[in-house]
């Protein structure tokens, strides 16, 4: 019964604030990757449109591998700290370095140019996979109370966001400041500064969270041959992989397209920080999660989240060269996403209960690390790729002013392939988020299992 007590246990606000600082760190980082990436490898280190494209595909494709891998690693992870968090431990510091180090710029041929971006962008995406997927398995371990996983995620997603909000506030001006004039210059040095405080809160979350919720093995080392058994029959977590990739191809879509829209598109390139700032008031809708989660399902409140981010969408078309209308959707697309973010992984947590009543085995490596992983690499992927191929078709060209099909593409990329992609998660959760019975009496069954 000790097991059961201590699984229950309400977590504190220490605990709650350090593992929300995880994704602060990760995405003080690794923001920088995800949004300004592809601007950067294409107007300030030379790339081709159509070479970073593919780059942005192959990497993420060849990166997705890793993330069942650590899964298994996680799984068969047996140290007094638990199983999740002694990851985050040792890839920080080589994931900040070699971040750091993708961003270095260093003078070289054009095809010299594009191995080392693949060298340091796969590294980089690894290195990250195994520093933040810990942060998705360690949440089913904190608490197997259902409402304290919602708002410890609450907790990871705000501090993600504010991450990024720190990025699109602090980037620009510091590449300004560090760089003199020199982008190249200010992006490295900026990356540093990030860097060192990205570290400090990834040690943060290591030294101040905790392991509670393990099955009846008492956290061993589990097997390959009984971690997969988890999966079969488990279509929540299939479900749960197919929402994450959409929606990751669709927030990156919207992080990387939209500094090519507001500055061809609009002609407003003053704005950009500005709207990068206002998506970042995902926060809002964020801070509402643990309150709505008590009266609503997580499927209800990400399909509200995504019909809230649509209306954005058409309000941003239909503003023509209205900077407020501009503004106002995207502050409402920036709430309504702020739902599907702060839900999205709690979702897939929940799916390591089922797989556990299913199968008898709790594989929160495999199914979280795998589910996330996929999710973030392939969907970041396809969204990063995706706008840049549309933009090598439209016709290109860094720094000019650009043609009516390089504009068309831009549109597409920042106004309808969100609006497409919104509307197939709808239709993921509508038909395949499935469960046997109500997620609470899976629980009341599991908490009797450990017990005897």
């Amino acid at each position: 019964m000790a097991l059961k007590e201590e699984s229950n246990q309400k977590l504190s606000l220490l605990e709650k604030v350090s593992y929300g600082l995880g994704d602060t760190g990760s995405n003080l980082i690794y923001a920088v990757v995800t949004t300004y990436l592809t601007f950067y490898f294409t107007d300030v280190y030379g790339i081709g449109a159509a070479a970073v494209g593919t780059l942005l595909l192959v990497a993420r494709l060849v990166d997705m591998l890793d993330s069942p891998i650590f899964g298994i690693l996680i799984d068969k992870t047996n140290t007094r700290w638990g199983k999740s968090r002694p990851w985050i431990l040792w890839s920080c510091f080589p994931f900040t370095i070699v971040t750091i180090l993708l961003f270095m710029g260093p003078e070289l041929s054009a095809s010299g140019k594009l191995v080392y971006a693949y060298i340091f962008y796969i590294a980089s995406n690894v290195l990250y996979t195994a520093v933040n997927n810990p942060l998705t398995t360690l949440l089913p371990s904190l608490s197997s109370d259902v409402q304290e996983r919602t708002v410890a995620n609450t907790f990871r997603m705000f501090g993600g966001q504010f991450g990024g909000l720190l990025v699109n506030l602090a980037l620009l001006p510091l590449v300004a400041f560090f760089g003199n004039g020199d982008q190249q210059k200010g992006f490295f040095h900026t990356m540093i500064l990030f860097g060192a405080v990205g570290m400090v809160m990834f040690l943060i979350t290591f030294f101040n969270t905790k392991e509670r919720v393990q099955d009846r093995s008492g956290g061993k080392s589990l097997p390959l041959k009984e971690s997969v058994k988890s999966i079969k029959g488990n279509m929540p977590w299939i479900a749960g992989v197919l929402l994450g990739i959409v929606f990751f191809i669709m927030y990156v879509i919207k992080l990387s397209s939209g500094i090519y829209y507001i500055t061809y598109n609009l002609d407003k390139p003053d704005l950009v920080a500005t709207v990068n700032t206002l998506g970042s008031l995902t926060l809002i809708g964020i801070i509402f999660v643990p309150f709505l989660s008590k009266k609503y399902s997580k499927k209800t409140l990400i399909i509200s989240g995504m019909v809230i981010n649509i209306v954005g969408q058409l309000i941003i078309h239909f503003s023509g060269q209205s900077t407020v209308f501009v503004l106002a959707g995207t502050v409402i697309g920036a709430i309504g996403f702020g739902l599907p973010v702060g839900l999205l992984f709690a979702l897939i947590a929940d799916t390591v209960d089922y797989g556990e009543w299913k199968s008898g085995v709790r594989a929160q490596g495999l199914l979280a690390s795998t589910a996330s992983g996929i999710a973030i690499k392939l969907g970041s992927g396809l969204g990063g790729a995706i706008p840049a191929w549309l933009l090598a078709a439209g016709g290109y060209v860094a720094n000019q002013t650009q043609t009516s099909s390089a504009l068309r593409m831009i549109e597409i990329s920042f106004i309808w392939l969100p609006i497409i992609l919104s509307v197939l998660s709808i239709l993921i959760l509508v038909f395949l988020y499935k469960w046997e019975k109500p997620h609470h009496e899976i629980i009341a069954e599991l908490e009797v299992r450990r017990a005897q």
